[in-house]
């Protein structure tokens, strides 16, 4: 059995969950992120590779960073949610030191192609936002689901109530048609949704505690965006108030991969509605019926979602990777 790190390429829309997710993707020694691949959603493009640029150099990390997709499949896009990341998707930083950084020039989608083929059998793709950049790949690439070790995607809900409609999650809401097309595409694919992430509340002292255990610029940063991110939460969502915290949503795709003895899976097909009031519903048969209507044949291949997690240990999980001996001095431009 090798105990190599898992090569993941990181999808992601950063957003304070996501970076919080990448923060702990590269504490954790278990994981080598060999590129973060970046599209819209919790801010546009443009800023989310921005954003993933910046929060890597803040760690000291040379990590490949592509821009991707600017805009859904199909349908129109939606203005990113600056009052639950703030404009600038990290809590609305007071300043940002100048690093160094350029953006690889290939598209997200083409990106993930070229490390599959280079890396057979060997990349983990774990996606935290909309799933244009991987139906993209999907297009560029059919045989994509053969290249690949797996997929994890933070997105979703099956018995939880979603977060942007009654049935539907934000992520696989802002992309409906590109998250369809992930789901059936037969690569082994787990779900993470919201029946899990809205079990587990990270509470902001966490952050705070991992701040001071570290005196660094990125955990610093990490604390203020952290706090944005509460504030909108606690204010909202009174049990989230009862500790002043926020959902763990995009870090437990990552704690999925190291920790996956913390989760009940269940395994079925998930399809997503793209139109009309259940606009990205991800909708799972969790029974062995057949049934009659077109879309639930046995072609259609099986994901294996998430549907408990102990709170707990996952909360533990993550409070003692971000306090690992993880971080390097920050990489700073020289001054000209």
């Amino acid at each position: 059995m090798s105990h190599l790190p898992k090569k993941v390429i990181y999808d992601t829309d950063p957003g304070v969950d996501d970076a919080m997710a990448l923060y702990y993707a590269l504490a954790h020694p278990g994981i080598e992120v060999v590129g973060i691949t970046t599209t819209f959603g919790n801010v546009y493009v443009e800023q989310a590779a921005t954003n993933a640029l910046y929060l890597s150099a803040l760690a000291g990390r040379l990590i490949p960073v592509t821009q991707g997709v600017a805009q859904p499949l199909m349908k129109t896009a939606e203005p990113p949610p600056d009052y639950i990341h703030g404009a600038d998707g990290l809590g609305n930083l007071p300043h940002r030191l100048a690093t160094q950084g350029r953006l690889d020039p290939r598209s997200s989608a083409q990106f993930i192609v070229d490390t599959a083929r280079q890396f057979p059998g060997e990349i983990t793709l774990v996606a935290v936002g909309p799933l244009g950049n991987l139906a993209t790949a999907l297009q560029l690439a059919p045989e994509l689901p053969t290249l690949v070790r797996e997929v994890i995607l933070m997105g979703g809900a099956v018995l939880e109530s979603g977060n942007v409609s009654p049935v539907a999650e934000a992520n696989i809401w802002n992309d409906p048609h590109a998250a369809d097309a992930v789901f059936t595409a037969g690569w082994p694919l787990t779900m993470v949704g919201l029946d899990v992430t809205h079990q587990v509340i990270l509470p902001l002292s966490l952050f705070k505690q991992i701040a001071e255990h570290h005196q660094h610029i990125a955990t610093d940063t990490l604390h203020h965006a952290v706090a944005f991110y509460s504030a909108f939460y606690s204010e909202r969502d009174p049990v989230v108030g009862q500790v002043t915290g926020c959902y763990g949503h995009d870090v437990l795709a990552f704690v999925v991969l190291t920790n996956p003895e913390l989760f009940t899976l269940q395994a079925g097909r998930v399809r997503v509605a793209v139109d009309g009031l259940a606009q990205g519903q991800t909708m799972m048969q969790r029974k062995a019926v057949t049934y009659p209507q077109h879309g639930w044949h046995e072609e259609i291949p099986h994901t294996q979602v998430c549907m408990q997690v102990q709170a707990e240990a996952c909360r533990a999980v993550v409070q003692t990777t971000l306090q690992r001996d993880w971080l390097q001095n920050p990489l700073l431009a020289l001054a000209k």
